[in-house]
C-alpha cells in the first residue's frame, strides 16, 4: 500500500486507503511491513541481482556467452557506455534500492507518532528502519554519486531531485548513529539487524565515503571498527571453509547473513548463476551447473606465480574457486555453440552440496555472509596504515592471514616491515582473497582510486574493448527516472552519458 511515490503518498488524501497516520497507528502493522523491506533486500542479494555490482570488476567478469547474448548486461563489462541511460539492467539496480528506501522513509516518519505503550518495540523497528535506508543509500552514493535523499520530514526542503554529496552522506550517517543507538546488541531473529552490523557499516562509509562529501574519516572509521572488535561479540571461524558451509550459518564471525534456504522461495539461485553452463549439459544434477553469468578475473583464480593473487598454502583458493570440474568420474567437454569458457575456473563459495544429485541448482540457499568478521579486522587494519600506524595494522592483518594457512603461518608469510604505501597495494589482494564475490570489491576500487587502472588491465572484457574512463565512476541516472521524475531532467545526468 505505501509503495507508491512519495509525493503522490503526501499530496493524496484517497478516501478508500489508510492514511500514514493510520497504519504506523499500530505496531502490529508496523512490524510485519517493516520485516517486508527487510526481505525485499535479502531479494536483491539473489539471483542475477545479488551479482551485477561484481560484473566489471578486478574480481568478476561474466561469461563469453552472456556477453554475447545479452546486450545490456554486457555493458556492465565493456564499458561502453551502457547505452546511456537507456539500460535497462541499471534501471532496475536503482528502481529496485529505491523502492526500499521508500518504504523505510515511511517507518522513520510515521512511527515516532505512534502512542502505544511499548516504547522498546517502536524504537527498535524505527533503528532497523534507519539502518536499512543508510544501507541502501550507501550503495546508491558510492555508485550514482548525488542521489534523491528520502526523507518525508524534509519533502519541502529536498523535494525529490539529487542532492549534494554532503546532504546524502549527511542522512547515511545520522541514520546509522540512529540505528547504532536504538538496534539491540543481539537478535533472534538472525535476518533483523543489531547495533554491530550498523557500527561496522558505519565504519565502512566513513571509509569509503566519496572525499568531496566531507564525510572520509579514517579516525572516525576506526573508531567505529573499534567499538566491533571491544564488544566481544565477534571472533573468526577456525576454519575459512566452513564459512561457506550450510552447517555453519550465523557463526561467531557473522556480523549479518542474509538468510536463505534451499526452498523456494527462500532459495537464492547463486550457484546456478555462477556454475558452468557445460556441467549443466552433461548432467542436470550437477552442484556447479548454471549460467556464467559471474566468472572469476585471471587475476582472481591465478596464483602469485602466474600473475594472479594466490600464494602456496592459502586455503582459501580452493574453498573461493572452483578448478576441478570432473563430476560422478566424467569430465565434460564444451558442446558447440558455447562460449568457451565454461570450463575456466568458476566461483564455488555459494555451491550447496544439498542440491547434488538431489534437484536443480537452481534451488541453492546457502547464506550470504553482508560483513564478516574477518572484513572489520582487514578494514580497522587499513585505517590504522592511514593514521601512520603501519606496525599495528599488520598485526591485524596477520590474524586474518593466519586462519587462511591453516591456523599456522609458514616462514615469510606474515606482514612485517610494510610500508605505508606497500600495505596500501598489498591489502586490495588480501581482501580479494579474503572477500571475492562477498560484495565489496567495487566499492574498495572507487574508494582507493584503483578502479580505473585495475579493471582494464584485469577484467577480459573492458581491456578488449578499452574505452572504461572516468565516466564510467559512476552508473547513469536511469531515463526512466529521468522521464518520470520532475526534479531530475536530462541536464542532471552524470557526466559522460
Amino acid at each position: 500500500m505505501l509503495l507508491v511515490s512519495c509525493s503522490d503518498f503526501l499530496d493524496h488524501d484517497v478516501e478508500t486507503a489508510y492514511t500514514g497516520e493510520q497504519v504506523f497507528s499500530k505496531m502490529d502493522n508496523v512490524e510485519p511491513f517493516m520485516n517486508g523491506a527487510i526481505t525485499s533486500w535479502r531479494n536483491l542479494q539473489k539471483d542475477r541481482s545479488g551479482m551485477r555490482f561484481t560484473l566489471g570488476t578486478d574480481e568478476g567478469q561474466q561469461g563469453a556467452y552472456q556477453v554475447r547474448t545479452d546486450a545490456d548486461q554486457a555493458e556492465l563489462d565493456y564499458y561502453n557506455n551502457y547505452k546511456g541511460a537507456e539500460n535497462g539492467t541499471i534501471g532496475a539496480m536503482w528502481d529496485e534500492r529505491f523502492i526500499i528506501v521508500n518504504s523505510a522513509a515511511h517507518v522513520i516518519f510515521y512511527l515516532p507518532t505512534n502512542t502505544e505503550p511499548d516504547t522498546e518495540r517502536r524504537e527498535k523497528l524505527i533503528g532497523r528502519a534507519n539502518f536499512l535506508r543508510a544501507a541502501v543509500m550507501f550503495e546508491l552514493a558510492r555508485y550514482w554519486g548525488e542521489v534523491p535523499v528520502i526523507d518525508l520530514a524534509r519533502v519541502n526542503e529536498l523535494g525529490f531531485g539529487r542532492q549534494p554529496l554532503d546532504i546524502v552522506y549527511g542522512q547515511i550517517v545520522s541514520d546509522l548513529q540512529n540505528a547504532v543507538a536504538k538496534l539491540p546488541a543481539t537478535e533472534g531473529d538472525r535476518s533483523m539487524p543489531t547495533k554491530w552490523v550498523a557500527q561496522a557499516l558505519l565504519g565502512k562509509v566513513y571509509m569509503a565515503a566519496q572525499e568531496e562529501s566531507g564525510f572520509r574519516d579514517y579516525t572516525l572509521a576506526k573508531n567505529a571498527f573499534e567499538a566491533v572488535i571491544n564488544s566481544g561479540q565477534f571472533s573468526l571461524l577456525p576454519s575459512y571453509a566452513n564459512l561457506f558451509s550450510q552447517d555453519f550459518s550465523n557463526t561467531q564471525e557473522s556480523v549479518y547473513e542474509f538468510q536463505f534456504n534451499n526452498t523456494y522461495p527462500d532459495n537464492n539461485q547463486l550457484q546456478f548463476q555462477v556454475g558452468s553452463r557445460a556441467v549443466s549439459a552433461v548432467d542436470q544434477k550437477a552442484f556447479f551447473m548454471g549460467y556464467d553469468l559471474l566468472l572469476p578475473t585471471q587475476y582472481c583464480y591465478n596464483d602469485i606465480t602466474n600473475g594472479g593473487i594466490w600464494e602456496a598454502g592459502d586455503t582459501r583458493k580452493n574453498t573461493s574457486i572452483r578448478y576441478d570440474f570432473t563430476y560422478r568420474g566424467q569430465s565434460p567437454s564444451l558442446p558447440a555453440g558455447f562460449g568457451g569458457d565454461e570450463l575456466d575456473p568458476h566461483i564455488k563459495k555459494f555451491e550447496d552440496p544439498r542440491t547434488q544429485g538431489a534437484t536443480d541448482a537452481w534451488y541453492s540457499g546457502k547464506n550470504k555472509h553482508y560483513i564478516r568478521y574477518s572484513d572489520v579486522l582487514l578494514s580497522y587494519a587499513e585505517c590504522l596504515n592511514e593514521l601512520g600506524q603501519t606496525a599495528e595494522a599488520e598485526g591485524y592483518v596477520n590474524q586474518v592471514r593466519t586462519r587462511a594457512f591453516g591456523g599456522n603461518l609458514p616462514a615469510g608469510m606474515a606482514w612485517s616491515g610494510t610500508s605505508q604505501n606497500d600495505f596500501r597495494t598489498k591489502i586490495l589482494d588480501e581482501r580479494m582473497r579474503e572477500l571475492s564475490f562477498e560484495g565489496w570489491r567495487r566499492i574498495d576500487l572507487l574508494r582507493t582510486g584503483k578502479f580505473i587502472e585495475l579493471v582494464r588491465a584485469r577484467n577480459k572484457w573492458a581491456n578488449e574493448s578499452g574505452t572504461i574512463n572516468t565516466t564510467h565512476l559512476r552508473y547513469p541516472i536511469p531515463l526512466l527516472e529521468i522521464k518520470k521524475n520532475d526534479e531530475i531532467g536530462p541536464g542532471d545526468q552524470n557526466p559522460g552519458y
